[in-house]
């Protein structure tokens, strides 16, 4: 480096230094991030189609969100949205504490078990999605056999993929299987932060084991396991690749959740202004519940 751009350098206060170093990222992300969330905004209000980029693009106003917020498919689409984000994020919260509860103990090869635990966390979504297909085939699958073995059933008597009722559980057993060791990570690290010298508080107090359950560990955990609900519940609301790999939105629509009937306004009828303020819709509606349930975590808090 030139001695003179070193004098300059040196000469720079520290907020210049700052700004110095952050433009770099600050740049990146308006250009990764905000700026096609500025253009999907612009394409909601017009008639543009990725697949006609030549024609020519006239301003609709708002017809596109009135036409999704009256259009019964996008509703039903919603519905099973949110069949999936509650379902999951109840078994995987439920499942994950109590593993972490356990883990907690430090027991003889917790460090084993931990580890197997968190082994399909750290597989791709496609990889776990193609697993699955396999497991759920009625002829082959071994998923078929331990049901058959312990209902007394046939095994090829029901498909849990191409089943109307059984296709939407099919999906939430593979997403609780695959993200219930993430939300045991992040309840693990609350039960780790409770300080010893609060139980040996309470046993001077000779509070039995289940009071200390309900008056400390519980309390103590929750901002974690509120915090483990945010994430999952914000990454299942945009899920796609597990439902196209295992259902595809099928049988029918019954699994059909809304990321689904974008891809396919998108990317398959080429409505592109159609699924921008789709996409829009969905950002703010996250957005909106993220909001009011980060105000309620630290509430939770502030305890």
């Amino acid at each position: 480096m030139r001695p003179g751009v070193i004098r300059r350098i040196r000469g720079l206060s520290d907020q210049a230094l700052a700004w110095l170093f952050i433009t770099p990222t600050i740049v990146l992300l308006l250009a990764i991030n905000i700026f096609p969330l500025v253009w999907t905004i612009y394409l909601s209000f017009t008639n543009y189609r990725a697949n006609r980029p030549n024609a020519p693009t006239l301003w609709l106003g708002t017809d596109w969100y009135q036409s999704i917020l009256t259009d019964p498919d996008i509703w039903a689409a919603m519905q099973v949205t949110a069949h999936f984000v509650v379902w999951t994020v109840l078994i995987e919260t439920v499942l994950g504490f109590g593993l972490a509860f356990l883990i907690d103990k430090k027991f003889r090869g917790h460090g084993l078990w931990t580890t197997i635990i968190l082994l399909p966390m750290m597989l791709s979504p496609a990889v776990v999605g193609n697993f699955w297909t396999f497991l759920y085939q009625p002829q082959i699958g071994l998923f078929n056999y331990v049901v058959a073995f312990f209902t007394g059933r046939g095994a090829s008597s029901f498909q849990m993929l191409g089943d109307v009722t059984l296709s939407p559980w099919a999906i939430v057993i593979v997403d609780a299987w695959m993200w219930t060791p993430y939300v045991m990570l992040i309840c693990l690290a609350g039960l780790r932060s409770i300080p010893d010298y609060i139980y040996e508080a309470a046993e001077v107090d000779r509070a039995s084991n289940w009071r200390q359950f309900w008056s400390i560990t519980l309390p103590m955990a929750l901002p974690f396991i509120m915090l483990a609900v945010l994430f999952r519940g914000i990454e299942n609301f945009k899920m796609f690749d597990m439902v196209n790999l295992l259902t595809g939105g099928g049988p029918g629509s019954t699994t059909e959740v809304a990321s689904i009937t974008l891809k396919r306004a998108a990317f398959e009828s080429w409505r592109t202004g159609y699924s921008s303020a789709f996409a829009i819709i969905l950002f703010v509606t996250v957005f909106g519940l993220a909001n009011i349930y980060v105000k309620a975590l630290n509430r939770v808090k502030s305890r």
